[in-house]
């Protein structure tokens, strides 16, 4: 972990840089050493790439006060104090302050070399946490398919984030057409193991001895692995966890023991059985629940997701036409809230269906959206929701749709958004930082 590293080393006395830089130069470690600390601010910022090593007595700026501009920098990058004889309070206080850890003169060489590697290590993982938050906040790769600024959306991108970064199994669960599927490919992408197997099987497809043979063989299919040995090293995710058999969770339970700690496969798990008045406790052994349900993800419902509503309405209606080579239809403020207060049982899947449609509708000059929300209602499901929202929220939705779709239209021509929606550039881009929108986004 050391390898590749570096170690910014601050100390007046030139001897003691030297020392320093060379021990750790044959640890591994990449140094760079500076006579002061107005020297090291120069050069060592946010996302410095490894640690700090610090004198704490210094002419000019003290490493107390390099210690608090570096936490105010960047608060995860890892500081080393080293101290004299009878500093030890001086010592305690930078660890209150944000200080990794602090050597005592005159301290053992080796042992130095441990803490930087564990200050290499904690500042890895930092930097790795990071490079992902950004991925998921540019919607970069898959997560780009995870659309939608709401709490709730930012909440299941954060988690999809920490678990995929832990070594555990994870059970995943929600209403049906919420992307269970895609936020298990999500937790692959951004986990330990992207570059690994990634096997998907439902437990629902077939009978008990058929999945029994494609989980754990023999397979019928001459040279065709099990499940369990082609994911072997990568994620498993067993879709439909609560149709497994209980005599193949038994199976399953035993396989997961063996796998070790940490797990060398990860197994996913998906559960569908939340609009059905079950849970997938009642469901599974309980062993083997609570093996999966250490970790878990529940996704949330599209009703619950606001103005998310009307992003993915218009992205799936302007996917359809460029593939039916028509307009999008334009939603009208009514219609908006219509979006905004239908109950989607059947959430992301049904809105896409729906999206199609209105494409469709739009091409002949016939139809509503409204007629296709009340189309996609039963006698128990009402076309609308009973729960109210302020007007505030509509008028915020409606709008943030408006400057979307019309920044898409106009490839982001600030000139030509203003002219259409009649907005003087100030008021444009105060709308536009209160939405989250980039005109970088649609260049």
């Amino acid at each position: 972990m050391a390898a590749g590293m570096k170690i910014a080393i601050i100390d007046d006395e030139q001897d003691m840089r030297q020392s320093i830089s060379q021990w750790l130069s044959l640890s591994g470690f990449d140094t760079e050493t500076f006579a002061n600390a107005e020297e090291a601010l120069k050069v060592v910022g946010q996302d410095w790439p490894g640690a700090v090593i610090s004198d704490i007595r210094m002419p000019g700026m003290d490493g107390m006060a390099l210690l608090r501009r570096l936490m105010s920098v960047d608060s995860g990058l890892p500081v080393i104090m080293i101290t004299g004889h009878g500093d030890v309070p001086m010592a305690v206080e930078a660890m209150r302050m944000g200080a990794f850890d602090f050597l005592e003169k005159p301290f053992n060489p080796d042992r130095m070399t441990e803490l930087a590697k564990k200050a290499a290590t904690n500042r890895r993982l930092t930097l790795d946490n990071r490079a992902l938050r950004r991925e998921l906040g540019d919607g970069s790769g898959i997560m780009k398919k995870l659309v939608g600024t709401s709490e709730v959306m930012q909440r299941l991108r954060e988690d999809i984030l920490d678990l995929g970064q832990a070594d555990g199994h994870v059970l995943i669960d929600g209403e049906t057409g919420t992307g269970k599927t895609l936020v298990a490919h999500a937790l692959h992408a951004v986990g330990a193991k992207p570059g690994r197997k990634f096997v998907l099987l439902s437990c629902g497809a077939w009978s008990e001895d058929q999945m029994a043979r494609r989980l754990f063989g023999p397979m019928d299919e001459g040279g065709q692995l099990p499940a369990v040995e082609e994911a072997r090293g990568g994620t498993l995710v067993l879709e439909d966890i609560e149709a497994l058999p209980i005599a193949l969770q038994g199976r399953l339970l035993t396989w997961m023991n063996e796998l070790g700690t940490p797990p060398e496969s990860r197994v996913v798990a998906i559960s569908n059985l939340q609009q059905q008045g079950k849970t997938c406790e009642d469901m599974l052994r309980p062993d083997l629940y609570f093996r999966l349900a250490a970790m878990k993800i529940t996704l949330p419902p599209l009703r619950t997701r606001g103005e998310d509503i009307l992003t993915l309405f218009t992205r799936y209606a302007d996917q359809y036409a460029d593939e039916y080579g028509c307009d999008a239809p334009e939603v009208t403020a009514q219609e908006a809230a219509q979006l905004l207060q239908a109950p989607w049982p059947g959430n992301i899947r049904q809105l896409i269906n729906v999206a199609e449609r209105a494409v469709l509708q739009n091409r002949r000059g016939t139809g509503s959206i409204a007629s296709l929300l009340m189309a996609d209602s039963d006698a128990s499901t009402p076309a609308m929701t009973t729960e109210g929202k302020p007007l505030k929220e509509y008028v915020e939705a409606f709008e943030r749709m408006l400057i979307d779709n019309t920044m898409r239209r106009h490839k982001g021509s600030i000139t030509a958004v203003m002219d259409e929606l009649c907005l003087p550039r100030r008021t444009l881009n105060e709308k536009m930082a209160k939405y989250g929108l980039s005109r970088s986004d649609y260049l």
